[in-house]
């Protein structure tokens, strides 16, 4: 006999559905909480529960399946196929309890499944939502169910529909629990181990999830990184600003058996998950040994995700929060330096996002990258002028550049090179350059020299230099050559001790007036630290066309040029400025010059571009 296909199933469950009504629901419900022998009602609800039921059914054989399961976590077996396995033929309790079990776990994905699909209604998502919590958090003597979180968290990241609306209600109800965000952790990092990174870099065809369930097309795999993603990344931060968590747990609501209310306030953890278990027989866990536990599974957590291929979106919004988001509550911050010099090495925006996270592991956690400035010279191009994360680049180049200890020519490297960038930036860009310079130039009393560079006075010295050294000369320059070499991404072979910020001198004829006014600053000796001052890079790093116009009409200007004529002029000069000269055209010159005006240039071009005397006119 032939299989029924999907459309006789279908037609099967729709002919079901009307022959049982919202009352008759009802009616098997009560009997199946009033006496056993009307167990065989379960299968019959528990075919109600899917999308493409009625609501109202639906949610009425879910509340009543609830109410019989919940009373019966603690003498289920711990799974179906180990229960069968083990149960007697000769044994129908055994037996009775290993078919509870199997249509426990039917409930289960059956509740999964209606949480999950974006066709199902909101109220009914939300209710199936805290009936799967409420098994989770039961469980089995009243511990976490870390597996029946597990295989929520999975189906999630593996669904092919949206779960906005199911990831919203989980942060809302349950991720400010500190027991929930260790198990979430526990859970996604078990996720990224199994997501067999290498196969799908290789063969972006299948791929196979933790039940072997086969998932093709790269798609599908960027989507479930990409979810992943929203579920590490929403949830709340380990401690609050005082240093200390902030999370309830999950078990002081009075969901917990009696076996767990005796525990500790940690107790709800006293469960095993995967290869550990977290044991304390202390009564009162010390807020360092939760907040440490914590961590390290939020650092394994975090590890495990950024080993995936991850999409260019997901790579750069790591890398923008990475230094926000993650490095704080890492139990280990500096294990990240090999994913971030790697982005750092990439260049360009990617450098630069990937800036700001390597800049505080190089400070605080002691992190040594020989090759951080040549990068860094390398990242100064006029494109990143127009990022969109220029305002923390510029900050964090202006802290890269405070130490005192830099070496002059490093120093004059960037202040070269940054003046070159002057000439064809934006004039936001400009402002900042000039902020930046003014810094150097402070700090580095060195480089002062650059400002008021004398090309003969450098000749002369260099040609000194190599005559004792036995050496020809071959420094010798003529008056107006730049030595610098604006292609060199090695700062020390840049030649920028010996040239001279001569694109800032330019910048005070700048057709922009704030930044014309703004280099006057440069003007003053900055030698003289106890009469001058940094200027901070941050008023200045997120500037645009907008903010300078913004600014420039809020200005009040005492003195204005102004023109005004009662007639509108026919001519650029009037005749009393200049006697015994006419700049306007005759009658009959008006009615001649657009005729004559093709051969007067063709005239014109002839004689060398001479052009025509104007007509003197002799005074009366």
């Amino acid at each position: 006999m032939a299989s029924s296909t999907p459309q006789t199933k279908q037609k099967k469950k729709m002919k079901k559905e009307k022959s049982y009504s919202l009352q008759d629901l009802k009616t098997l419900g009560h009997q199946l909480l009033s006496s056993r022998s009307h167990i065989n009602n379960a299968p019959i609800l528990l075919s109600f529960i899917s999308p493409s039921s009625p609501r109202e059914h639906a949610l009425e054989s879910l509340l009543s399946l609830q109410s019989f399961f919940v009373p019966l976590l603690s003498d289920l077996p711990p799974s179906s196929s180990k229960a069968f396995a083990s149960a007697k033929k000769d044994d129908p309790e055994s037996v009775y309890r290993a078919w509870l079990r199997s249509k426990f776990d039917q409930f289960v994905n059956s509740l999964i499944d209606l949480s999950i699909c974006s066709e199902s209604e909101e109220a009914l998502r939300d209710v199936s939502l805290d009936a799967i919590m409420e098994f989770v958090k039961l469980g089995k003597g009243g511990t976490f169910q870390s597996a029946t979180y597990h295989k929520l968290l999975r189906s999630m990241v593996y669904s092919t529909s949206s779960d906005d609306f199911l990831l919203d209600l989980l942060v809302l109800k349950f991720f400010n629990y500190m027991d929930i965000c260790y198990f979430t952790y526990i859970s996604l990092e078990k996720l990224s181990r199994n997501f067999e990174a290498t196969n799908i870099a290789d063969n972006k065809n299948v791929r196979s999830n933790d039940d072997g369930e086969h998932v093709s097309g790269s798609s599908s795999a960027e989507l479930a990184i990409h979810k992943m993603y929203n579920i590490l990344s929403r949830i709340p931060p380990l401690e609050g600003e005082d240093g200390k968590p902030n999370h309830e747990m999950w078990s002081q609501l009075g969901f917990s058996s009696k076996k767990a209310d005796h525990k500790t306030s940690f107790g709800s953890l006293l469960v095993e998950d995967g290869a550990e278990k977290l044991k304390c027989n202390s009564e009162v866990l010390p807020t360092s040994y939760v907040t440490k536990k914590m961590k390290l599974k939020f650092t394994k957590a975090w590890i495990s995700f950024l080993r995936l291929p991850l999409p260019l979106d997901v790579y750069k919004e790591v890398l923008v929060s990475l230094h926000q988001m993650v490095i704080p509550y890492m139990a280990n911050p500096a294990i990240l330096c090999d994913f971030l010099t790697r982005s750092y090495d990439i260049g360009g925006v990617t450098s630069v996002m990937a800036l700001s996270s390597l800049f505080i592991l190089m400070t605080q956690h002691g992190l040594e990258y020989p090759n951080f400035y040549e990068k860094l010279y390398a990242l100064l191009v006029p494109a990143v002028f127009m990022a969109k994360h220029r305002a923390r680049f510029f900050q964090l180049l202006d802290s890269c550049l405070k130490s005192s200890l830099l070496p002059a020519y490093l120093a004059a490297a960037f202040a070269k090179k940054l003046s070159r960038l002057a000439l064809s930036v934006p004039p936001s860009g400009a402002l900042v350059i000039i902020a930046i310079i003014h810094n150097l130039l402070r700090r580095h009393p060195s480089i002062n020299c650059l400002v008021h560079q004398v090309i003969e006075r450098a000749n002369r010295a260099n040609s000194d230099a190599r005559e004792s050294d036995g050496a020809p000369n071959m420094f010798t320059r003529k008056p107006g050559v730049d030595l610098f070499n604006n292609e060199e991404n090695d700062p020390a072979k840049s030649n920028a001790m010996r040239s001279s910020l001569w694109e800032i001198d330019t910048l005070r004829h700048h057709y922009c007036p704030a930044v014309s006014r703004f280099v006057a600053s440069l003007e003053n000796d900055l030698t003289v630290r106890a009469k001058t001052s940094e200027i901070t890079v941050n008023d200045f790093s997120s500037g645009s066309y907008a903010t300078i116009f913004r600014e420039e009409i809020r200005r009040r200007i005492k003195q204005v040029p102004l023109a005004f004529y009662k007639a509108t002029p026919t001519s650029l000069f009037s005749e009393s400025d200049f006697s015994g000269w006419t700049f306007g055209l005759g009658q009959s010159d008006k009615e001649n010059a657009g005729t004559n005006r093709t051969s007067e240039t063709y005239t014109c071009e002839e004689d060398d571009y001479k052009s025509p005397k104007r007509k003197r006119i002799e005074c009366s």
